[in-house]
């Protein structure tokens, strides 16, 4: 594979993260990026404890990761993958809809929610996503997802 071939792979920290998009603690909902192709995909995730505030109310003495937060950590997963695109740089890009959303399993305190995201169409400032997130590799929530870019 000669250079101009090969997949620019790039990675964040969470300090990169919070460059990128305006979420801060306690919404800032993905710890880091792994993996990700400006313009194809993202992999991130979020470590989980019981000191995320939500699990105090969702559920007291059944703590689970309410199912709305799940799809915003993919949601904020997704952000690299435009964001990153030179067209799209120092934009932001807004939720602009969801469909076939599943939520298969529990995501519970001390577990890490794996999100991997696929963009899958760019139309002008419309894009779509397929995210997934998983918990020890089964799958916990997947939707398709829409964004506007502002």
């Amino acid at each position: 594979m000669t250079e101009e071939m090969k997949e620019e792979i790039l990675s964040f920290d969470t300090m990169q993260i919070m460059e990128m998009i305006p979420h801060r603690y306690p919404f800032l909902l993905v710890d880091r990026i792994v993996e990700c192709v400006p313009g194809k995909y993202a992999k991130g995730y979020k470590n989980l404890t019981m000191n995320e505030g939500f699990f105090q109310g969702h559920f007291p003495g059944n703590p689970i990761m309410p199912g709305v937060l799940q799809l915003e950590a993919m949601a904020q997963c997704s952000a690299p993958i435009l964001l990153t695109m030179p067209q799209y740089k120092g934009k932001l890009a807004l939720f602009a809809g969801l469909e076939n959303v599943r939520f298969k399993n529990i995501v519970r305190p001390g577990d890490r929610l794996d999100m991997f995201i696929e963009l899958t169409a760019v139309k002008g400032p419309v894009s779509k996503c397929h995210a997934k997130g998983t918990v020890d590799g089964k799958v916990a929530v997947e939707a398709d997802m829409t964004f506007a870019m502002k």
